[in-house]
């Protein structure tokens, strides 16, 4: 879906973290037969790095999205950790997903496990 052109640089990160989290990364994933393949996956991934542990103790579970949650400088760095990890793949969303799930005491994914 297309940003308008009045749109604030605020809209339009949260516009590309959409695209990037919910359709571009799980789509590559899935024709790359990466560990990690649901939207929702590479959601808590992104918001995990990008505040630095579990994201539901540091944003409000109960306002959703989550995303929209965080502040600019957060958004920027979320957009800009999904844009890597489409850029590098499997291996550095391997290991951000080992990371995310070890703050929540749960051990790293099997290949093929999304």
């Amino acid at each position: 879906m297309p940003v308008p052109a009045t749109s604030t640089p605020r809209d339009r990160l949260l516009a590309r973290y959409r695209e990037l989290v919910l359709d571009e990364l799980p789509r590559r994933a899935r024709a790359g037969g990466w560990v990690v393949t649901a939207d929702h996956c590479f959601g808590r991934i992104v918001l995990d790095t990008t505040v630095g542990g579990r994201w539901y103790d540091v944003l409000d579970r109960r306002r959703s999205p989550a995303f929209s949650r965080l502040d600019d400088r957060q958004l920027a760095t979320a957009v800009a950790l999904a844009e890597r990890m489409l850029a590098e793949g499997d291996p550095l969303v391997r290991e951000l997903d080992a990371r995310s799930l070890a703050w929540r005491g749960k051990p790293a994914k099997a290949a093929g496990r999304g």
